[in-house]
């Protein structure tokens, strides 16, 4: 085992290896220069050279990765344009907020997505199955700007159920411990802001989980499907084990294998729609964060919180197949 994480770690380097290389060209070749976007309606031909030079960027574009990788290798990730601020603290500083959207959305998507797969796996081919077939392609079809404004447009303008953006009602007044509402609110004691937290994390949580929530729903309905149609299965129920009992110990045992491993890496396309959901959420985290960056053509902000995103997503990767290792025993790495 430790041989392969070893194995999956070193492979990983020439992966972030080419991912900053194309970050690194990419940024440069977004429409707009980070000078006019400092120095706005002030910008002069000698002002736009000036700040070129305080940047680095009237170097040759080799000269400017290499210094750029060089202060990865340091630590140091950099500096945003715009207000001068380390981006490795900004990161931290929004990046629980993310996480907080993120396990809600988690939450909404494995809470319904297993009950409904379930369910489809009972009734194969019948009303219900198709019923949850249906839902399920709804779920990957819609995109996530299109179903956030929906939900705003029904829940908040419509009915006046829901707040329409952002993380707590700005009169509450909450210290932020964690920078993560709900875990603040329980510090503080202040269930009012706890409640006022959670219905604000419905929206954006039920938005981004739509898909995952797919997904899941279709994997748990053909995983259960499949193992209810083993050998042993049948044999159990020969046996005169309660349906129960054959549900629990037989089917949803072995059934929970590639359910459990799909749940892990959705974790990462969740950390990714982040982006697009935080939007139209005015949500203060990750992905607001990053487009604001694109906008302003701020190039450490964008490169280096893509980096760490990547790198996040690879650790969840192999955190998924040492759980599954554990899951299956059959499985061995070598």
């Amino acid at each position: 085992m430790l041989r392969y994480i070893v194995r999956r770690v070193l492979g990983a380097i020439p992966v972030l290896f080419g991912l900053s290389v194309i970050l690194f060209a990419f940024v440069r070749l977004l429409p707009g220069d980070p000078a006019i976007a400092i120095l706005g309606q002030h910008a002069t031909p000698a002002l736009i050279q000036q700040v070129h030079q305080s940047l680095g960027l009237d170097k040759p574009i080799y000269i400017q990765y290499i210094q750029y990788i060089n202060g990865l290798l340091h630590g140091d990730f950099g500096y945003s344009i715009i207000n001068g601020r380390s981006v490795l603290s900004d990161f931290a500083h929004r990046f629980p907020g993310t996480v907080e959207l993120t396990i809600g959305a988690l939450i909404v998507a494995v809470g319904i997505g297993i009950p409904l797969g379930r369910l489809a796996a009972r009734h194969p081919n019948g009303w219900i199955d198709g019923t949850v077939t249906v839902i399920s392609l709804f779920g990957i079809s819609i995109p996530i700007f299109v179903l956030g404004y929906s939900l705003v447009f029904i829940f908040a303008v419509q009915l006046h159920w829901l707040p329409a953006a952002g993380q707590l009602d700005p009169r509450i007044d909450l210290t932020p411990h964690t920078n993560m509402v709900l875990i603040d609110a329980i510090i503080d004691g202040q269930p009012a802001a706890f409640v006022d937290g959670l219905r604000h994390l419905v929206l954006p949580a039920i938005a981004l989980g739509s898909i995952p929530l797919a997904i899941i729903t279709r994997i748990t309905r053909a995983s259960v499907i499949d193992v209810s149609n083993e050998d042993y299965v049948r044999t159990a129920r020969a046996k005169g084990l309660s349906e129960r009992r054959v549900n629990d110990r037989h089917i949803m045992r072995n059934a929970w294998l590639p359910v459990t491993t799909i749940i892990g890496l959705e974790v990462g396309g969740l950390l990714a729609g982040a982006v697009i959901t935080e939007t139209v959420f005015s949500w203060n985290g990750v992905g607001s964060w990053v487009v604001d960056a694109i906008q302003d053509h701020d190039y450490f902000v964008i490169q280096s919180s893509i980096l760490i995103f990547a790198v996040i997503f690879l650790m969840v990767n192999l955190v998924v197949d040492i759980g599954y290792a554990y899951l299956n025993p059959r499985i061995r790495y070598g």
